[in-house]
């Protein structure tokens, strides 16, 4: 069920398909219509393009002020436009989630855990967590999302922070044979039970097979912290939020890292 409120297309928890609004705890985060084709942004120039318009260049007020993103912030047009009038699926993209900062705030001040290591970045966002492995030294990252408007948008990332572009990928790779991955990085990818099983059941494969390092990122959303797989984690770093972020996420304050170990 939707509700319109002062512009934004608010959802409730039972709405299908979406991260819910008691998971994302995003007081800005915009329903977006999904049925609206892209036809007219055929090319990659035109999906950058449209970016550009439609964002503003973010350094600071979040944990790693080093990087620089391309983010919704209140200055820019769909902060308050009418939803339907957006061309593409939900921008997961467009905000730097809080468990994504506190996994690249760690990766950053650890540059040791990525170095020289083959790193996947599943659900990658805005990029930020590949582009603080790749900024660290990691032999290879792959920064997977599987909307394609995501992959444009980190590649633009990359360009901003000056970094040669990271291998990007648009395959579904939960419950697929799992490669060699060294390190496999998650940042707010807990956010519904389904998925959590999912991601649960293939991570743990990714770990008796290749032996691979799972970090997640995470600020406490309740789908997280009461799953299973809260058994086979341990805390490896705590952060205290910006306050510009936690106004930003319904009063959240912090946000932790989380190594898995099945």
């Amino acid at each position: 069920m939707l509700t319109l409120t002062q512009g934004f297309l608010r959802f409730k928890p039972t709405f299908p398909g979406v991260m819910p609004i008691r998971f994302a705890q995003h007081t800005r985060f915009l329903v977006l219509a999904k049925y609206h084709t892209v036809e007219c942004f055929s090319a990659e120039s035109d999906i950058r393009k449209f970016i550009v318009e439609n964002t503003e260049v973010v350094q600071g007020n979040h944990l790693t002020p080093e990087i620089k993103m391309r983010l919704f912030t209140p200055k820019c047009r769909f902060w308050r436009a009418r939803p339907e009038l957006w061309p593409f699926s939900d921008p997961y993209w467009a905000i730097y989630w809080p468990g994504g900062q506190a996994l690249t705030r760690f990766l950053l001040d650890n540059p040791g855990t990525s170095r020289g290591k083959k790193v996947l970045d599943l659900g990658s966002g805005c990029g930020a967590s590949a582009m603080a492995a790749s900024l660290s030294g990691a032999s290879h990252v792959l920064a997977n999302d599987i909307d394609p408007v995501a992959t444009t948008a980190i590649k633009m990332n990359c360009e901003l922070n000056n970094l040669k572009p990271l291998s990007v990928s648009v395959e579904n790779l939960i419950g697929t044979k799992s490669e060699d991955w060294d390190l496999i990085l998650l940042g707010d990818m807990f956010y519904d039970t389904k998925l959590s099983d999912g991601l649960h059941s293939w991570l743990k494969q990714c770990v008796s097979t290749h032996r691979t390092q799972v970090l997640i990122g995470d600020p406490g959303r309740a789908n997280f912290e009461n799953h299973k797989i809260q058994k086979w984690l341990c805390e490896l770093a705590h952060y205290e939020l910006p306050l510009c972020v936690t106004e930003e996420n319904y009063g959240l304050t912090s946000s932790k890292v989380w190594e898995f170990l099945p």
